[in-house]
């Protein structure tokens, strides 16, 4: 969810190199992140998570023990109201869908420039999604756009919606609540609304029906 303004986000970093947690936690300090903890594995991650509820996430996906594949819905349940981002060296696509449909919120590489990372997680602390290159980006809309049933968001709608936006959307067009979205999503309510009413601006539209007569068009245009 959305940090409030004014707020450092509070990070818990997860990397089972020394070298790579440190540096980490020296680059996101000095850009006014603030990192409240460290793991080297995935338990460790989860038991951190629920111990301090960070806001945000960074994992990296290979590690020993429970890596960070597994851990990460189990972080999310740890700790409802934060965010995961992998931090990876593997840009492989089984990967990535993996961790989206887990529920990251973003799939960065480890070959960014340190000032993008830092850049991309004020990004995903305001509701946006963190994505490193444009593979990524398709993969991202490929499973964002797919509810499981084959019928997706036409590129003319989700060309103007982040990922998130976009899930959303979806969401709604199964005729979910608020309060269903939210626990589908594990974000709060306030953050859905936030989402609503940002995906409504930019479809030009005023209402939830509206949106949905958009997407309805946009199909079978």
């Amino acid at each position: 969810m959305p940090i409030e303004e004014g707020m450092a986000t509070r990070i818990l970093i997860v990397d089972d190199h020394p070298l790579t947690r440190d540096a980490l936690a020296s680059l996101l300090a000095a850009h006014g992140l603030d990192v409240v903890g460290v793991a080297s594995d995935g338990q460790a991650a989860i038991e951190d998570a629920e111990r301090l509820q960070p806001d945000l996430v960074l994992l990296d996906l290979s590690m020993p023990g429970m890596d960070g594949l597994s851990a990460l819905p189990r972080l999310r349940h740890a700790a409802p109201t934060c965010e995961v981002v992998v931090l990876t060296a593997s840009g492989t696509e089984e990967n990535l869908l993996s961790a989206i449909r887990a529920g990251a919120a973003g799939y960065l590489l480890k070959s960014e420039p340190p000032e993008k990372i830092a850049s991309f997680l004020d990004g995903v602390a305001n509701g946006e999604a963190a994505l490193s290159g444009q593979i990524a980006r398709r993969l991202l809309d490929q499973v964002r756009h797919t509810n499981g049933r084959g019928s997706g968001v036409p590129d003319a709608i989700a060309s103007t919606l982040s990922a998130r936006e976009v899930e959303v959307l979806l969401l709604l067009d199964d005729h979910l609540g608020t309060d269903e979205i939210a626990k589908r999503l594990f974000i709060s309510e306030h953050t859905v609304r936030s989402h609503v009413k940002s995906l409504l601006r930019k479809l030009g539209v005023s209402s939830r029906r509206e949106a949905l007569e958009s997407l309805a068009v946009a199909r079978a245009a």
